[in-house]
């Protein structure tokens, strides 16, 4: 009870922020809740402050609220779709996912931004923007300040994208599966890539969607390879320092393991039409709960103290995806 009585007076704002978030995102989508829920907490942490008494529902919403969410998210992934109509773009989307895991690593090392952000950055970039942060964040134990400058700056270049993007695929003379297939795999959160997909052409937009829903899927076993990598980097450290706690099943991301039950349901039919909509949208409403959490927690002064780097990283991470996937397609003909 004493739990309960700590966490609700925290959680109630954090909802409040996330249901105004949510009504902003609906009238801009191209921003989305999740962003707004960001900048709000931001901009109240480093403003008014927080108060010590939201501490434990914030932190309940940041971390507990985060994994649920991803999970019923899962509820709206259709594998037989993904497999059906994905394979197409499976060639690409390799080629593309590689380039922005080495481009972020190689890059990140050599400006010297930090492990943890580097990861954060090429997630967000490689597979679908916040979700995909959101989605590793407890698994590579990163901090509120760490996801919410890596969120914030996926957000921006997946603005650039959804207004450069369908001018350059008619410079280009991209077809319509060209460009959708350019913008499924290198605009980042889902809700830009239909943006940019639609404001070139209907079919451009449906064929984005589809390639975009096959990328989404990619969180699964990236997730697992980051959950492989900490648990045998946690050992050797337990190995050579008895002071450190070594729990395979606590490091283990089970949410995971959840969010590919619940997509597996969803393929197999068992989940009703209106259960995978509800699930959906109760999912989505959720991120924006828990990135609200995020943004209430989040230091300015700390993210000022990293720097423009990150920015930079994301900039030239996400350039070259953008490059490689076209490409790709040339050397494929595909363009």
């Amino acid at each position: 009870m004493n739990w309960i009585s700590k966490t609700i007076p925290g959680l109630a704002i954090v909802l409040a922020i996330a249901a105004a978030s949510a009504w902003l995102g609906s009238s801009f989508p191209i921003v989305g809740g999740a962003v707004f829920g960001i900048v709000i907490g931001m901009l109240i942490n480093n403003t008014l402050g927080k108060p010590p008494w939201t501490q434990e529902g914030t932190k309940f919403a940041s971390k507990k609220v985060l994994q649920w969410a991803i999970i019923l998210l899962g509820a709206g992934l259709s594998l037989t779709q993904v497999l059906e109509t994905g394979l197409d773009s499976l060639s690409v989307m390799i080629f593309t996912l590689s380039a922005a895991f080495i481009s972020a690593y190689t890059l990140g090392k050599l400006m010297g931004v930090p492990i943890k952000l580097t990861s954060l950055i090429g997630m967000g970039t490689a597979i679908c923007g916040g979700s995909a942060i959101a989605a590793i964040s407890p698994i590579i134990e990163a901090d509120e300040m760490e996801v919410a400058y890596s969120i914030s700056t996926i957000f921006l270049f997946n603005v650039i994208a959804v207004l450069i993007f369908p001018p350059l695929g008619h410079l280009l003379d991209f077809s319509d599966q060209a460009f959708g297939l350019w913008a499924g795999t290198a605009v980042n959160d889902t809700s830009s890539v239909v943006a940019a997909g639609y404001a070139f052409s209907n079919a451009a937009g449906d064929y984005a969607t589809i390639v975009k829903l096959t990328r989404t899927t990619m969180i699964i076993p990236i997730a697992f390879i980051f959950a492989a990598v900490i648990a045998i980097n946690k050992k050797r450290q337990a190995q050579s320092d008895k002071s450190v706690n070594y729990s395979f099943k606590k490091i283990f991301p089970w949410f995971i393991v959840w969010f590919l039950t619940a997509s597996l349901m969803n393929t197999l039919g068992i989940l009703p039409d209106d259960a995978i909509h509800t699930l959906k949208v109760v999912g989505k409403f959720m991120i924006v709960v828990a990135l609200s959490a995020i943004g209430l927690s989040a230091d300015f002064k700390k993210m000022m103290h990293t720097g423009i780097k990150p920015l930079l990283l994301g900039f030239l991470v996400w350039f070259t995806v953008a490059a490689v996937s076209i490409v790709v397609q040339f050397a494929t003909g595909q363009i």
